[in-house]
């Protein structure tokens, strides 16, 4: 078990740092939405396990998921400003977390958006890359109100 969970960080890890030099996300999605699980970590106020949306950072590991429960979905790719401006701030909003390299057994890295959102800073900062958003002036100022947020 624990052999499992330094495999799953060791994961994330590496989706942090494939996404901050690709600066694309990707995830699976069909006409009601994209793809989710529930958290065997987290749970609500009522006791009910918290709802992840599920992302990767290379396509093929998302495509190699469409299946079981997942056969009419699609791959779909997220540009990495969108993904943090708007995917992880709405999903820390609606109180949902973000699954990171799940494998075909649904087995991946559970997040928080908002943590998220300052480890991709952090590793965007380190390899001297800033992005564009609509929102926000660049990855410091989306970091900073992040942290204010999190006070």
């Amino acid at each position: 078990m624990i052999q499992d969970s330094i495999l799953i960080e060791n994961r994330h890890k590496r989706f942090i740092k494939t996404v901050c030099n690709s600066e694309i996300v990707w995830g699976l999605k069909n006409h009601e939405g994209f793809a989710s699980s529930r958290s065997v970590h987290y749970e609500d106020n009522d006791g009910e396990p918290i709802r992840i949306i599920c992302f990767w950072a290379e396509k093929a590991l998302a495509k190699s998921c469409i299946k079981d429960g997942w056969t009419k979905y699609k791959v779909a790719r997220i540009s990495l400003s969108d993904f943090m401006e708007n995917w992880c701030i709405g999903m820390g909003n609606d109180g949902l977390l973000v699954g990171t390299e799940f494998d075909q057994n649904l087995f991946g890295f559970e997040a928080d958006p908002y943590e998220l959102i300052l480890d991709l800073s952090t590793e965007l900062k380190f390899i001297e890359k800033d992005l564009n958003f609509q929102k926000f002036q660049g990855v410091n100022d989306l970091e900073n109100q992040v942290k204010e947020a999190l006070e």
